[in-house]
């Protein structure tokens, strides 16, 4: 396949990437009532859609728009500290587009509406290939071979795909291809989804990233918004279900360019797998290498002190064991284990935290016992509070997963969520 830097470069000049960071997350519970799914916090320091958005930059795209809807404030305020760097007079960009009702007198009904309601502005920016993406994954993907791949294969659509377990793929959308990776079928979370032929219990799934030739994309949202009351304005449910037999609707697997393994990718759309994929970080060697510093991963930086551990008797040490911890955090006379501490977090004397995801500018009080939490935003754990350790006595004040780990929100405590969540 032809990937000369010239070749690519040139096509990444051409595309307009679009984000989706309109959804609800409502798997999130709690986590996404006052804040949109790709603004939950993740990695230590990190917002899920920077992820997205540092793979346009480090791919060499630098024209981005950010499609936001529901309870956008957090995510608007951190895309306006954290990526206002482009050179605007080299026609870079990172912009929001909020829902505005350009076209109809509603908020965005599908992901196909949200791109529909914004042609006019794609349209002045004269894109040759428009990049949809979804603002609410973790990963690390160069767009640049995909965008190659889409010119290669003839295709009008490209979407980027992924193997996961048969028992998971019920909640993606799930394609077949034929032998030049051409999409023959494509059902949207299916009940009973299809095997991959010769691989038994795998599946090819959509990861909610399509390359549209933007003739195309202009023509297919047209049609579908003439379809009114018989679609749902959705990519995955409509749009492309209904092109595979007239366009040429290619796939590209997304794998891990060094390996050729399947590469790391991970939908954090529940509280059990937002714990996990945070905790995974925390390993000798993950999958998701956050110290790589050639696909580094951009994010609005406070200005913080560096992270403090404090006291040294036997019965009160501050300590950090196989754990992450960020800028700004004092732990003081406690015992932090295979944890991952957000910035600004306190953790007082005498405290046992272990397996526990705490996010920014949480204060844990003296003597509390806190295992395989998420700890919120703001939170002010009360002295001698034990998390973690008997699951009715949890279920009655906080949210518990089905894998057992303990969702605490500040409104949980009784307490005001902070500014800026």
């Amino acid at each position: 396949m032809h990937t000369a830097k010239r070749f690519v470069s040139r096509l990444t000049r051409q595309t307009l990437a679009l984000v989706l960071a309109g959804g609800r997350g409502s798997r999130l519970h709690d986590l996404t009532k006052w804040r949109a799914k790709p603004a939950v916090p993740f990695g230590g320091k990190f917002r899920i859609i920077d992820f997205p958005l540092s793979n346009c930059i480090n791919s060499g795209i630098g024209q981005v728009g950010v499609i936001t809807q529901y309870k956008s404030h957090s995510l608007i305020r951190h895309i306006q500290r954290g990526w206002g760097f482009l050179r605007g007079d080299l026609d870079e960009f990172v912009e929001l587009l909020p829902a505005q009702q350009r076209i109809e007198t509603s908020w965005y009904e599908g992901t196909a509406d949200a791109v529909l309601q914004n042609l006019d502005i794609i349209r002045s920016h004269q894109p040759e290939y428009v990049l949809i993406l979804a603002g609410d994954h973790v990963y690390k993907m160069d767009y640049g071979t995909m965008l190659a791949s889409h010119v290669e294969q003839g295709a009008d659509i490209t979407v980027g795909c992924i193997e996961v377990p048969l028992a998971e793929a019920s909640a993606f959308g799930v394609m077949s291809v034929n032998e030049s990776y051409r999409i023959t079928e494509f059902e949207e979370k299916p009940a009973s989804p299809k095997s991959m032929p010769g691989k038994p219990g795998t599946a090819l799934v959509s990861m909610g990233i399509y390359v549209f030739n933007t003739a195309v994309l202009f023509n297919e949202l047209e049609s579908d918004h003439k379809q009114a009351g018989n679609s749902s304005h959705d990519f995955g449910k409509d749009i492309i279900p209904s092109v595979i037999r007239r366009l040429r609707v290619s796939a590209f697997p997304f794998r891990d360019p060094v390996n050729n393994k399947v590469a790391y990718w991970r939908d954090v759309g529940t509280i059990d797998a937002l714990w996990q994929a945070n905790l995974e970080l925390i390993g000798i060697s993950p999958e998701l290498n956050l110290y790589d510093s050639a696909w580094p991963i951009w994010t609005y930086q406070e200005q913080l002190p560096p992270a403090k551990f404090v006291f040294d008797d036997d019965n009160r040490r501050g300590t950090a064991v196989d754990s992450m911890v960020a800028g700004g955090c004092i732990v003081s006379g406690a015992h932090v284990r295979h944890s991952l501490l957000f910035s600004q977090v306190q953790v007082h004397s005498f405290c046992e935290v272990e397996d526990a995801v705490v996010f920014p500018d949480v204060d844990i009080a003296r003597r509390c016992h806190i295992r395989k939490a998420v700890i919120d935003r703001g939170c002010r754990i009360p002295e001698g509070t034990r998390i973690g350790f008997d699951r009715a006595a949890d279920e009655k004040r906080f949210h518990v997963s089905p894998g057992g780990v303990v969702l605490v929100t500040p409104e949980m405590l009784g307490q005001d969520y902070p500014h800026g969540l």
